[in-house]
């Protein structure tokens, strides 16, 4: 069944347009592309399987990290808003496709059903935070976003619409990709730059929509907090950090607090809380375990996985820290195709892609998976935004611990209840 002969859908079209002209007329004064199905979002999903989502986002988040890596310079990417699009890609998986998916997402072995529902229970939490914020000075912000932009004319189905109604709160938008390619891509781009507060642009180069395109799935997601405990900007000074290029000269901020702090013989980890103590912001510093040689961070990184996060973040306890931190600002882009296919979802971007729960046929496959993402520090706290677009086609007096970020470094912006990881990123340059 097609868009156009689905009861549950609810179509603000001209009465006499058949679904072969569905852009003519679909959506409203407010979206003009919104096509949405009528079943409403759950707004009280059961949280039981948040546990076992996030434990396998944190695998994920590990491999995705280990993986791009390899790449120069500073990164930073959320894994969240990478895990979320893909969800809603692999609602219209199908047989070995979907198995695959769902395996280099490390998605838990339930019900597909209960994975969506959990994805939903996740992100209602995450919305919740801002409640226990305080601080005027920059009023905590957590908003996530979804879309699914389809071709105008081309019948989904129904199913797949409703489960991205009732799990992820997003209805179908319709472009023509085959008319207008790089029209549509704009469009695109506009949705994620406003949802972002014009932190992400461009998300999707020229080219990535072509006349093949049927359809692109986004999520956007940002952040936008108050550190716990700001730091004096009067202490701020230019301090030296060990760049790969050599020593630079960059301001530095500088604070004693009780932060957590923990240690491992790889890594040395400080944690800043945010306004309302729900995020925070863990920065791990790579150490040269005993007896070993060679890069540290090189070392940390290509041992990460989610078990070596998780044994991380138990590792920090409440503690008083002498902490340096260098203030940095960087926006970081990156292509997931051949980082997913490594993964094990090798059919999703082939001509075997089975995604017939999307269209009832087996022409799409994904073309691409896009993320940017941009961080910035200072004084205040932290603003973060990032995106993802996956794009288908045919086919008191205590002693202190002193911690100084002067060298490459790790960084999580983690969800404290939940333990889930929203942004990661690696600090090699501040400036």
């Amino acid at each position: 069944m097609g868009i156009a002969s689905s009861p549950r859908l609810v179509r603000n079209l001209c009465a006499a347009v058949a679904a072969s002209a569905l852009a003519a007329c679909a959506g409203d004064a407010g979206d003009p592309y919104l096509v949405s199905s009528s079943a409403a979002r759950n707004a009280a999903p059961s949280t039981d399987d948040i546990p076992a989502l996030v434990a396998g986002t944190t695998a994920f988040t590990a491999d995705v990290y280990r993986l791009t890596s390899a790449t120069q310079g500073n990164l930073f990417l959320s894994p969240h808003s990478i895990s979320t699009a893909l969800a809603m890609t692999w609602a219209g998986a199908r047989s070995t496709t979907a198995s695959q998916l769902a395996s280099a997402l490390h998605f838990p072995a339930i019900d597909d059903a209960r994975v969506h529902a959990a994805f939903n229970a996740l992100d209602l939490a995450l919305a919740s935070r801002a409640q226990a914020a305080t601080s005027g000075t920059r009023p905590f912000r957590l908003v996530t976003a979804n879309s699914i932009w389809g071709q105008t004319g081309k019948a989904f189905e129904p199913a797949f619409l409703d489960t991205l109604a009732e799990n992820y709160g997003t209805g179908l938008r319709v472009l023509d990709f085959v008319a207008d390619p790089d029209g549509a891509r704009g469009i695109i781009n506009g949705w994620v730059d406003d949802r972002t507060d014009g932190k992400i642009q461009d998300l999707l180069a020229p080219e990535t929509i072509t006349p093949d395109t049927r359809l692109v799935l986004t999520n956007a997601i940002t952040f936008s907090a108050a550190w716990d405990s700001p730091f004096d900007p009067a202490a701020t000074t230019s301090a030296s950090f060990a760049s790969p290029s050599g020593p630079v000269s960059v301001p530095t901020l500088h604070q004693i607090a009780e932060y957590g702090h923990g240690t491992g013989a790889d890594f040395t980890a400080v944690e800043l809380p945010y306004d309302g103590d729900q995020l925070a912001m863990d920065l791990i510093r790579p150490e040269l375990a005993p007896g070993a040689s060679g890069d540290p961070l090189a070392a940390l990184e290509a041992s990460l996985d989610g078990a070596k996060l998780t044994a991380i973040v138990a590792a920090i306890q409440p503690g008083a820290v002498e902490l340096s931190l260098p203030k940095f600002n960087f926006t970081a882009a990156l292509g997931l195709n051949d980082t997913l296919i490594a993964l094990g979802a090798v059919d999703a971007f082939s001509p075997d892609a089975d995604f017939s729960g999307m269209d009832g046929t087996r022409d799409l496959a994904i073309s691409d998976v896009v993320h940017k993402a941009f961080v910035a520090i200072d004084e205040t706290g932290t603003e973060a935004a990032a995106a993802t677009a996956v794009v288908v086609g045919d086919t008191s007096a205590p002693v202190t611990v002193p911690v100084a970020f002067d060298r490459p470094f790790l960084f999580l912006i983690r969800d404290r209840p939940t333990g889930e990881i929203l942004f990661i990123g690696r600090v090699v340059d501040p400036r």
